[in-house]
């Protein structure tokens, strides 16, 4: 059966990569909105991409109110921002929060609205063009038709979909992921290794969406602990900057599954970062999985040397999940207590967060069938 495969129109990689893609933003438009959070203003690396827009002679003005997860109130926020100054395409810095933002905001310029009205619709919007660079080495956003944005009327977590908020143009320099301290580099690291992995091992997979998971989850391996070890890791950091790419790539065409599903309700309700709700649900999600695909996870398990060619799929299956965990424990990655959430606060948000996963539509991408009454079991699982 054929499939669509989507990239981005236009992608830079490597040590310069902003200064190769500076005409490339230049013909883009005359004006530029620049959505950011004011960690990239204090960090000096917003002043590099003004800088880069000045030398095309492109105007801009900066929006840097997205200091947390995106939500509808900041995306009107921004909206207002744009057509006040009269800019004509986009551009975001910083992690998945401004890039998604911005391509919630390019969903709103022709036609205005709220965000919310895209819940469960699939979005096809004339967008004004789109630049996404990415400061962080995890969601893969610069490479995705998906946006996540929470809707604070109905405290959900919408993920967003239409091929149209696909960036033109996406700039994978890694100079800006060295800035990124050991906390935020496992939390989005961790993130990508999920969507590799889901990629992967969902239902919708395919020849080349498996060919960039396979390639992401090898290389996560090998470089973010080093990454998350010595943040001034050069290498670590640029190899992590094209796995998080890679991984973007391979979940866009492939599809995430059980662990975005019920990580988005966490996230809602108990305002944990995206990457660190991921990672808390891994050990247990992929426990889970791993019966309904057994090869996939052998194969994910050889790849990374930890099964041998011998293993039965069985075996090797088991040997990947044990990495995931040793991994997971490496970076430090805390439980919802270390978190700081109240174990019955938690267990009374079970049934709205089960219900809300399934209605994602991503649990049921897993290869394994699932039902809201196996999700919610998972969620008591991961008290601990």
């Amino acid at each position: 059966m054929a499939r669509e495969f989507i990239v981005p129109g236009r992608i830079v990689t490597g040590e310069g990569a902003l200064q190769t893609a500076q005409a490339a933003m230049g013909s883009l438009g005359k004006k530029a909105l620049l959505v950011t959070d004011q960690v990239m203003i204090s960090l000096g690396n917003c002043a590099k991409v003004e800088q880069a827009l000045r030398e095309q002679g492109v105007e801009y003005a900066i929006y840097a109110e997205i200091n947390g997860e995106p939500n509808d109130l900041m995306i009107q926020k921004g909206l207002e921002l744009y057509r006040q100054e009269g800019c004509d395409f986009l551009v975001a810095l910083g992690g998945g929060s401004p890039i998604d933002s911005m391509k919630a905001i390019g969903a709103l310029v022709k036609k205005g609205g709220k965000i919310s009205q895209f819940m469960g619709k699939v979005i096809e919007e004339e967008m004004p063009p789109m630049v996404a660079i990415p400061t962080t080495a995890g969601t893969g956003s610069e490479a995705t038709q998906f946006t996540i944005i929470t809707d604070t009327e109905k405290d959900i977590k919408m993920l967003l979909k239409g091929s149209c908020l696909m960036p033109d143009l996406a700039v994978i320099d890694p100079q800006f992921t060295m800035t990124a301290p050991p906390k935020i580099t496992a939390a989005t690291g961790l993130d990508a290794l999920c969507h590799a992995v889901e990629a992967y091992t969902s239902r919708k997979s395919q020849t080349l969406s498996d060919t960039f998971a396979l390639s992401a989850v090898k290389r996560i391996f090998k470089y973010l602990p080093q990454a998350y070890q010595n943040g001034s890791n050069q290498e670590a950091r640029v190899q992590m900057s094209v796995a998080a790419l890679e991984a973007g790539i391979a979940f866009n065409n492939a599809s995430v599954t059980i662990i975005h599903g019920m990580s988005r309700p966490i996230g809602a309700l108990f305002h944990v970062a995206h990457g660190i709700s991921n990672a808390m649900l891994m050990n247990e999600c992929l426990a889970f999985a791993l019966p309904g695909a057994y090869g996939r996870f052998a194969d994910l398990g050889r790849a990374i040397g930890a099964a041998t060619p011998e293993m039965d799929n069985e075996t090797a299956a088991a040997a990947f999940l044990a990495a995931v965990g040793q991994i997971t424990r490496q970076l430090d990655t805390p439980t919802l207590e270390e978190y700081g959430i109240k174990k019955e606060d938690y267990f009374a948000a079970i049934e709205k967060m089960s219900h809300d996963a399934m209605e994602s539509g991503s649990p049921q991408n897993t290869i394994r069938p699932v039902s809201q009454d196996e999700v919610k079991e998972i969620y008591r699982k991961l008290w601990k």
